[in-house]
């Protein structure tokens, strides 16, 4: 089972606030600490990252032994990531659709990808001509009803996906989908759901809800793996 604490924008462009969320990231059995690099990225917007910040940020990652990884939007986050050799990639839906062209670039550098479906609507999985993929299954939808997750996969295994990348309030969709086969959970992670500084917060779990998904989850999979 791999976890990812998708902490995004809710660093709320605070670097120190950035250290405190991989660091209860970490405690809360996260195996990734996820950003996204060129999403509101221009200078003065939440997401401002530059090398500097980004140099920091991976520091702080390894000095609590939490792989970093980051979703990116465009060209110019690319070269970033190229600049401290990440060792693998996120490719958020907006991506798949809006710059496929950059997704091979992507792909084309032969590391591990993990890829979401959000806003692919065709049956047949995209980029099939890439081996380093895994697709993650999702909805994006900020958050994501339970009645708008009726076409959660029955088998991820039987539909050739890895995870599930989760907008939903809560954790059980999560633990769900891992009943179902999934083996990559991708989660926003947050410190204070009531934040109103954007809203990926109020979709997020805090440290505990956090640590109790990765305690539950991997329990469920081991038994899953068993036949039970």
């Amino acid at each position: 089972m791999i976890f990812i604490a998708e902490l995004g924008l809710n660093h709320n462009g605070n670097l120190e606030l950035c250290s405190e969320l991989i660091r209860q990231a970490k405690w809360a059995g996260a195996d990734i600490a996820k950003f996204q690099l060129g999403w509101k990225a221009k200078e003065g917007e939440l997401n401002h990252i530059n090398k500097e910040s980004l140099d920091k940020i991976l520091k702080i990652c390894d000095y609590y032994d939490i792989e970093f990884m980051a979703s990116i939007f465009n060209e110019e986050s690319f070269e970033l990531s190229k600049s401290i050799n990440q060792s693998q990639y996120k490719i958020a839906s907006r991506t798949v659709i809006d710059n496929p062209e950059l997704v091979r670039s992507i792909l084309k550098l032969n590391k591990p990808t993990i890829l979401s479906l959000g806003m692919w609507e065709k049956p047949e999985l995209p980029f099939q001509d890439f081996k380093n993929i895994k697709y993650l299954w999702c909805k994006s939808m900020y958050p994501t009803m339970p009645w708008d997750l009726k076409s959660l996969p029955k088998d991820f295994e039987e539909k050739n996906i890895a995870g599930y990348s989760d907008h939903s309030i809560g954790i059980e969709t999560a633990l769900l989908a891992i009943s179902r086969g999934a083996t990559i959970i991708e989660k926003h992670f947050t410190l204070d759901k009531s934040d109103v500084t954007i809203r990926d917060h109020s979709l997020s779990a805090d440290p505990q809800e956090f640590r109790t998904l990765t305690t539950l989850g991997r329990n469920f999979n081991k038994n899953r793996l068993l036949g039970i």
